[in-house]
C-alpha cells in the first residue's frame, strides 16, 4: 500500500464502522401491530406494549423477554385479559 491511499483507508474503515454501529443502534425499534382475536381489536406493540408485557410478565412469572409471538395461544389470551384489565396507563 502506497503511503498516500493510507488516509483514505482509515477513513473508509470508520465510516464502516459508524454505518454498522448505526444499524445496531436502530435494531431496537421494529414496531409491528399485532391483533387480539379475543377482543378483536388491534394493538401497536411499541415501547408502551412492551412495558405493559414485562409487568404482566413478572407479575405471571414468565420471562419478560419471550417474543410474545412465540407464547401459547392460550398464554396470548391470559395475556390480553390481563391487559384488558389495566387499561392504558403504566
Amino acid at each position: 500500500m502506497s503511503r498516500g491511499s493510507h488516509p483514505w483507508s482509515s477513513l473508509l474503515l470508520a465510516a464502516a464502522l459508524t454505518s454498522s454501529l448505526a444499524g445496531i443502534a436502530c435494531e431496537h425499534h421494529h414496531y409491528y401491530r399485532v391483533y387480539d382475536p379475543y377482543y378483536t381489536d388491534y394493538h401497536q406493540w411499541n415501547d408502551d406494549e412492551v412495558v405493559y408485557y414485562r409487568r404482566w410478565a413478572d407479575e405471571t412469572h414468565r420471562d419478560p423477554h419471550r417474543d410474545f409471538r412465540r407464547l401459547p395461544p392460550e398464554e396470548q389470551k391470559e395475556y390480553w385479559t390481563w391487559r384488558h384489565n389495566h387499561g392504558d396507563r403504566h
